[in-house]
């Protein structure tokens, strides 16, 4: 049971509010009263109180698509010249590096990602797997991590044919087992997963047909989708359909499936996940690294496709991600008119919401309401001009900074108080992961 006090209330329900002098109370996990702040302390005499001593209140954050196996990549130099497009960055970078991974490696580099998700705010995120050389148990790994740190995620390993028959398997087999396993304990409602696939092309018909028949009907897919124009004219090359008519055609688009980075889709394939309600997932800052230009969001948007925010792996500081999407689209379309600050809110909180509501069915998460899971932080913002719910994401954006989390709490648990860490050891963690990460980098090199 816990009382927060003396909070300003950014609720994010629609329509959105902003509560002054009014206390929230939590209990099991969840919000079960809102109301003033005289009336909750006189109710709830012996509950634990926590204190906000003015900071601004607020939901966590939420990631759409995110890589935990990618830690290790931190300052890694690449052993060949650089690549000249994103092809050949999968091929020296991320395709050796997951395949340089051990399951020791794979639970300390998510236990990295979620010192970093804590300390910034970040209290669920959806997760997308790679490991080759170490499939069997890998999702329990990262599980184990994550129940650990308190946070919610949503897991998968990503199916691809690149490594052979026999690992392709395995990966089909390690969603299947975990998905079951997920069914059975989801870790008070912190764990779901969906059947993860890499990209259109490195799967063949025979592994998706595989995989559809593998997959319950109330699990979706999560897949990387037309990220470079290469995966569509693989696709084309292979089937005589581009990515998403290829997908719809087996069975794999839908209302819990999440399409990531659409970047090269036509407006036929912007119908078909419209149609599907289809998730789709934008990762501005990666999109901008990997050079591959940026999806159309706006127009997506328009057709009521659910676009949410995530990372592809970039540092789990979210505002991060809303501020580079306000401003890239900008300089994309050399127009500052384009991506509407609301539009970045509607990615990142609302939509966001609702893709983690429709993955953990149990729970309401992203909004502080009566019933919804207690998943909030604390802001230490203080703004040198008036705030209100009109002008909130533009404050988010040109003032708010991941810094300014003290306080971040999941299911009502503190994960992170006044900026001090609770349930990881971030510096016993980091400690290890160094030791850990010479090793995957010797591997890595070896493969070169």
């Amino acid at each position: 049971m816990m009382l927060i006090i003396n909070a300003k209330i950014i609720t994010w329900e629609r329509p959105n509010r902003i509560l002054e002098g009014q206390a929230v109370y939590v209990q099991n996990g969840r919000i079960v009263a809102i109301d003033s702040q005289e009336k909750l302390l006189a109710a709830y005499k012996d509950s634990e109180v926590l204190d906000a001593g003015g900071q601004y209140l607020m939901p966590g954050l939420i990631c759409s698509h995110t890589h935990f196996y990618g830690a290790f990549s931190r300052g890694m130099a690449i052993p060949a010249d650089p690549p000249e497009a994103f092809p050949q960055i999968l091929e020296r970078l991320w395709w050796p590096l997951d395949r340089s991974l051990t399951l020791e490696d794979i639970k300390y580099s998510a236990l990295v990602c979620l010192v970093d998700a804590i300390k910034h705010g970040t209290t669920t995120l959806i997760d997308h797997h790679a490991s080759p050389n170490a499939i069997e148990g890998s999702l329990d790994a990262v599980a184990e991590a994550v129940l650990q740190s308190g946070v919610r995620a949503s897991l998968c390993y990503e199916v691809t044919d690149r490594n052979g028959l026999q690992q392709t398997k395995a990966g089909i087999d390690e969603n299947v087992r975990f998905i079951e396993q997920v069914k059975k304990d989801n870790g008070e409602g912190r764990l779901s997963a969906t059947f993860g696939l890499h990209a259109s092309l490195t799967l063949s018909e025979k592994t998706l047909e595989e995989c559809r028949k593998a997959v319950p009907d109330d699990v979706g897919f999560h897949i990387h989708v037309a990220e470079h124009v290469a995966d569509e004219y693989d696709s084309l090359k292979k089937t005589g359909l581009r990515v998403i008519d290829r997908l719809k055609r087996h069975g794999m688009l839908g209302s819990k499936s999440i399409a990531v980075h659409c970047v090269h889709v036509d407006a036929r394939e912007i119908a078909y996940l419209a149609e599907s309600r289809t998730w789709v997932s934008h990762q501005p800052r990666s999109n901008m690294n990997n050079a591959v230009g940026l999806p159309k969001v706006e127009d997506m948007l328009r057709f009521g496709i659910r676009v949410c925010l995530g990372n592809d792996g970039f540092s789990n500081t979210m505002w991060e991600e809303w501020k580079t999407a306000y401003l890239a689209h900008k300089v994309w379309h050399l127009d500052p008119r384009r991506m509407n600050g609301m539009d970045v809110v509607n990615m990142a909180v609302y939509n966001n919401a609702a893709l983690a509501n429709t993955l953990f069915d149990s729970v309401r998460i992203g909004s502080i309401e009566i019933g919804s899971e207690a998943d909030l932080i604390l802001v230490d913002y203080h703004p040198i001009t008036e705030l209100d719910t009109g002008n909130l994401p533009w404050h988010i954006l040109f003032g708010f900074h991941e810094s300014m989390v003290t306080t971040t709490i999941v299911r009502g648990k503190i994960l992170m108080k006044d900026r001090k860490l609770i349930t990881l050891d971030e510096k016993g963690i980091a400690e290890h992961a160094v030791k850990l990460s010479r090793d995957v980098w010797k591997r890595y090199r070896a493969l070169f």
